[in-house]
């Protein structure tokens, strides 16, 4: 079994997934014609495995992407799957489920578990300030209280500053009703930003009520395309950043399976344009997921079309070493040998 690239001689990291092939994190295979490769990261190109390798590995990846798999994105040729720590390209389509999105499922539930930590954090410094305030300064109730009250949440809100900064837009706009000029849009405002529904190839937009004519159809400010989407990512993370729990995610999952995907659920909630404070816990949660899986729906289909350009490139290779180096009537009998079948 090799363990480098053919084309490039760049080594394959190991996988413990596959007993039979434990050659690289990204493999692909075609359960029709017994093709199995090593997809190198550096160079893109598909590595085939000998005959006498593939059998039990096809195996172990069919099971696997039955079992655990989740698909990613597919097209009439390919499907792309992941299966941690693998990355799986079957050839031909995987008939399961898109379900990319439970990624950020498992994200928001992570950040839950963050955020409880800064908490418990600031809930203890807290605890100290005080303690050492009272027996060193004779602090009374009221500066405790007001210790007690604050400090906690300071150290969660002093993260999420280091993390987003104080805007959720930088730039230069003007107001096309009344002229008035548009610097930045701070998040402590992000409650007044609308969001709306623009299409199926630019899913969101974002208005600012302009703080001069008090108009955001006519005026305001208005961000569209990838500045749009950008800006909606961002302000739904920093929106959320206390996470969410595992009650609050599967409702908001719910939400995307019954709207029937997610650039639909958000048409559904944003078709009329909604302020992001109207949004609701699940809603907003919903929304956030949703807006990640599209943005990386489109990137996926980027290298979908990468992957299938390469695929067609490997599978003329394939034919011609399978095909022309091992006769074809061979095949199956090499295959039922290896498996123990004769």
């Amino acid at each position: 079994m090799y363990q480098r690239c053919l084309v490039c001689h760049t080594p394959f990291p190991p996988n413990e997934s596959l007993e039979h092939f434990p050659t690289g994190i990204r493999v692909a295979y075609d359960p029709g014609k017994g093709r199995l490769w090593a997809v190198c990261k550096e160079c893109k190109r598909w590595s085939l495995a000998p005959i006498e390798e593939r059998w039990e590995a096809l195996d172990e990846l069919e099971k696997i992407v039955r079992d655990r798999a989740k698909l990613l994105s597919q097209t009439d040729n390919i499907a792309l799957l992941r299966a941690e720590p693998l990355e799986i390209v079957r050839v031909g389509r995987a008939n399961l489920a898109e379900q990319s999105w439970w990624r950020y499922g498992k994200e928001l539930a992570r950040r839950r578990q963050n955020y409880k930590k800064l908490s418990t954090a600031g809930a203890i410094g807290a605890g100290a300030a005080i303690w050492g305030g009272m027996t060193m300064a004779g602090l009374g109730f009221i500066g405790a209280w007001i210790l007690w009250d604050k400090l906690p949440g300071a150290i969660p809100d002093a993260a999420r500053w280091f993390r987003f900064g104080g805007d959720v837009w930088r730039g230069k706009a003007a107001s096309p009703r009344c002229g008035h000029r548009f610097r930045r849009v701070p998040y402590r405002r992000r409650g007044g930003l609308i969001l709306t529904h623009a299409g199926e190839m630019e899913p969101t937009g974002v208005a600012f009520r302009c703080p001069t004519c008090g108009d955001h159809r006519e005026g305001g400010l208005h961000l569209h395309g990838r500045q749009a989407e950008h800006t909606v990512r961002r302000v739904l993370a920093y929106h959320h950043f206390e996470g969410a729990t595992e009650r609050t995610v599967t409702s908001a999952t719910r939400l995307i399976q019954e709207a029937g995907s997610p650039s639909e659920l958000t048409r559904i909630l944003l078709k009329d344009g909604k302020r992001l404070g109207d949004l609701g816990r699940t809603g907003g949660i919903a929304l956030e997921i949703a807006a990640n899986e599209n943005s990386e729906q489109r990137m996926l289909e980027l290298e979908l079309s990468e992957l299938e350009a390469h695929w067609e490139q490997e599978e003329e290779l394939a034919a011609i070493i399978d095909g022309e180096l091992t006769p074809l009537p061979l095949l199956e009998s090499i295959r039922r040998r290896v498996a123990g079948q004769v």
